[in-house]
């Protein structure tokens, strides 16, 4: 591991909640997979499968902001461990009906209850903003490694579940995925000393963390962002498929990732001068330009080597996201403001992915292309009206009242880490 990674983890207690967070990440990635593998092999029937999907997709992204303000008022530890097992009866629930067939409004029950999954990727960010927000060159590096270890998530989870569904048994992949959340989460909230002070009702403030100006321009740029993440997966299923190799439709998502995790890890090793605004835009901007050549694929190889190039620009922009996230939310509501980048994501996932099969069915897999180009050109469009907006960092960030002043936040962070 390169010197800069190796020093942020000199600090007690990193590595441990690193690796927790790395387990409590991978059902981010197995879970819808998961249940379209499982319902499909049990059912066949494919629409029913991603109906379910969809369904925990978008309760994630209407409960988990309202698990992560929870956070921010009463700490990781009393919410996040309420909330898993909900989530965890939930997919017990769903695997035993799938399992013996029973009525489909069951499954969709469970699936809405599913979404009480927290945003483990945002606690996380959370602890190591507590550590380093007086070093913003070892929070780049935190930031950087950990986008490193979602794109990790996003190229070997769906191969795990797909894997276990299809050659054990058809409930494997959402189980495991269901074990990895239990063990990601209950280790992460046994780890105190690193656990970010909570923000009580009275120095909290009135109102979501969705009221900053400038968290409203991330969270609509990653909704049409999202957009192109969902339109690429369910294309490229596609397009392998009229290319006669639909099996190779997850290595050439993996391609996608692994530029992306590529692109993470050498960004994490630069450190830039400047406000981090110029750089997300041009992030944005790569983004919506990577999408063009997608419009012209002609065979998987030219495909795969058009997806890495695309893929480089995303983890450097999801980096400097949550560097702009932490300068222009409050940091009584940190944790929050983060969670509902991940919405916005979750949120144009579900959007991309139903417009890239309305497309396809209509004319086509490849001109299902023509969605992440479209949303990409949207992504671009709102960066620039919303740049202004997050040129200016919100004054008095620390989002406390005058009783609750920025040197008492700093003896609550040092408290938190002693």
């Amino acid at each position: 591991m390169p010197s800069p990674y190796r020093a942020i983890f000199a600090l007690p207690g990193t590595r441990s909640f690193s690796l927790a967070g790395f387990l409590g990440r991978m059902p981010l990635s197995m879970m819808g997979i998961g249940i379209v593998t499982m319902v499909s092999q049990l059912t066949g029937r494919y629409g029913l499968a991603g109906a379910l999907s969809a369904t925990v997709a978008l309760s994630a992204a209407v409960i988990g902001p309202q698990i992560s303000r929870l956070v921010d008022r009463y700490g990781q530890r009393r919410v996040l461990r309420p909330a898993t097992l909900v989530s965890l009866a939930a997919v017990t629930g769903m695997l035993l009906c799938a399992k013996y067939e029973a009525a489909d409004w069951t499954l969709f029950l469970c699936a809405a209850f599913i979404g009480c999954v927290p945003s483990v990727g945002s606690m996380i960010r959370a602890r190591w903003a507590v550590l380093y927000r007086s070093t913003p060159r070892q929070l780049h590096t935190a930031y950087s490694f950990e986008s490193v270890i979602d794109e990790v998530c996003f190229i070997f989870g769906p191969i795990i579940s797909i894997g276990l569904s299809t050659a054990w048994f058809p409930e494997a992949g959402p189980l495991l995925a269901g074990c990895f959340l239990a063990a990601g989460v209950f280790w992460l909230t046994g780890q105190r000393a690193t656990e970010p002070a909570p923000h009580p009702r009275e120095t909290h403030g009135a109102g979501s963390a969705l009221r900053a100006r400038g968290l409203q321009v991330l969270v609509v740029t990653f909704m049409a962002t999202g957009a192109i993440f969902g339109a690429v997966d369910v294309v490229t299923v596609a397009f392998a498929e009229d290319q006669g190799h639909k099996s190779l439709a997850s290595v050439v998502l993996a391609v996608y990732a692994s530029g992306s995790c590529v692109a993470g890890a050498v960004f994490g090793l630069l450190h830039f001068k400047g406000a981090p605004a110029r750089r997300w835009l041009v992030g944005v901007v790569a983004m919506g330009v990577s999408m063009i050549p997608l419009q012209l694929v002609g065979n998987l190889p030219f495909l795969a080597v058009a997806l890495f190039v695309a893929g480089l620009s995303i983890a450097p922009t999801m980096i400097t996201t949550m560097a702009l996230v932490e300068q222009h939310v409050p940091r009584a509501k940190l944790t929050e403001g983060m969670t509902w980048v991940s919405t916005g994501l979750a949120v144009g996932v579900a959007l991309g992915s139903s417009a890239a099969g309305w497309v396809i069915d209509a004319a086509g897999a490849k001109a299902g292309y023509g969605v992440p180009g479209v949303a990409g050109a949207v992504a671009v469009l709102v960066a620039f009206l919303g740049y202004r907006r997050l040129k200016q960092p919100v004054p008095q960030r620390g989002g406390l009242t005058d009783e609750h002043g920025a040197d008492g936040q700093r003896r609550e962070e040092r408290r938190s880490v002693a």
